[in-house]
């Protein structure tokens, strides 16, 4: 008697976008994803304080305009690129996988996607967070609410997760290809790697040994044994992979982290304090790459593509050229589904603990 298969699924998880480009999609977003605790990370209190009594009444609006700048015919950027990679990766896995790309908030929501795959047979997930560099923010996040959702069922499948990728030989490669002809074609004599910010106390609280994190001017200079689960070091690693295979010098590119909200210390340095200093220095024509994102999206095509780039000019700098992201490339299609084969295994299984 034949042993039926098991049926598995694959989950692309992005962090989200609103459902349009108007004050009331945006609120009900940013109401979804600031009341996360991993994200804002402070008393329940004051966390909804903060949120309906400060954020809310105003950022919405101001959001919504900021998504009109770069909304595309399709939708949202981070969407259209989205299903455009889950497309290409369905093709490469169609006869082991059932594909589909969920958003951790927002739509297509994880309980949905889930709710699909399983109505589809699915009883065992492969989940690949699409963030490159680890952050409890972002793929732990997406994580631990996926663990949730499938715990709502009565039988609890098999989940493997796919680690952080910030120096897997394939991203990187694929960043890199996509990012010589445009620094090339720039005629660049500077690239920023500019990263999403996090808060400080995020990187303290995920630092195991209590002493290392942002306790030295270098502490990120060098992956070790205590922060190689460091998002910033994590970004710098990135940095200094993706500047050697772009041929750059040690003073050819900045490393930098944008996106900051709010009046505690992120980390640093920041990418609007970055730009006019390297318009002072003399830099003319600056290249800008967004390795922490896979997606082009609100914080690459608008705030730096339209905002960064005003003022780097505004400051005495002649170009600014942001570098697109790998959306759908071929190159990252291929990463993704080698990631996703290398995978396989029970080895591969993974635990909210582990992120």
């Amino acid at each position: 008697m034949a042993v039926p298969t098991t049926k598995r699924g694959l989950l692309l998880v992005n962090l989200g976008t609103p459902d349009a480009p108007e004050s009331g999609p945006v609120r009900r977003y940013l109401r979804e994803f600031l009341s996360d605790p991993r994200v804002i990370d402070i008393h329940p209190v004051g966390r909804w304080f903060l949120l309906n009594l400060f954020i809310l009444p105003f950022r919405p609006a101001k959001s919504a305009e900021a998504y009109r700048k770069v909304w595309m015919r399709e939708g949202s950027p981070l969407l259209v690129h989205g299903r455009a990679l889950e497309a290409a990766v369905a093709e490469r896995l169609k006869d082991d996988y059932e594909v589909a790309l969920a958003m951790r908030y927002g739509n297509p929501s994880l309980p949905d996607t889930v709710a699909a795959l399983r109505a589809k047979g699915v009883s065992e997930f492969t989940v690949l967070p699409l963030y490159p560099q680890e952050a409890t923010s972002s793929a732990s996040s997406s994580l631990a609410r996926l663990y949730e959702v499938l715990a709502e069922g009565w039988d609890v499948p098999n989940v493997r997760a796919v680690p952080a990728f910030h120096d897997d030989a394939g991203f990187l490669d694929a960043f890199a290809a996509v990012a010589r002809p445009v620094i090339s074609d720039a005629r660049a004599d500077h690239v920023l790697f500019s990263f999403h910010g996090l808060p400080e106390r995020h990187m303290r609280k995920s630092d195991p040994t209590g002493r290392h994190c942002l306790a030295s001017q270098g502490c990120c200079d060098v992956l070790t044994a205590e922060n190689r689960h460091c998002y910033r070091a994590q970004c710098y690693s990135t940095a200094r992979l993706l500047a050697q295979r772009l041929g750059l010098p040690e003073g050819g590119y900045t490393v930098a982290f944008q996106s900051r909200l709010g009046r505690t210390p992120w980390v640093k340095p920041y990418t609007d304090v970055v730009l006019p200093e390297l318009a002072a220095k003399g830099v003319k024509r600056l290249a800008v790459m967004c390795p922490a994102f896979v997606a082009d999206c609100l914080e690459t095509l608008e705030e730096i593509g339209l905002r960064a780039k005003e003022q780097f000019v505004e400051a005495g700098g002649e170009a600014l050229t942001l570098v697109p992201s790998l959306n759908a490339h071929p190159e990252w299609v291929d990463a993704v589904v080698r990631m996703v084969r290398a995978s396989d295994g029970p080895s591969a299984t993974a635990s909210a603990g582990s992120r």
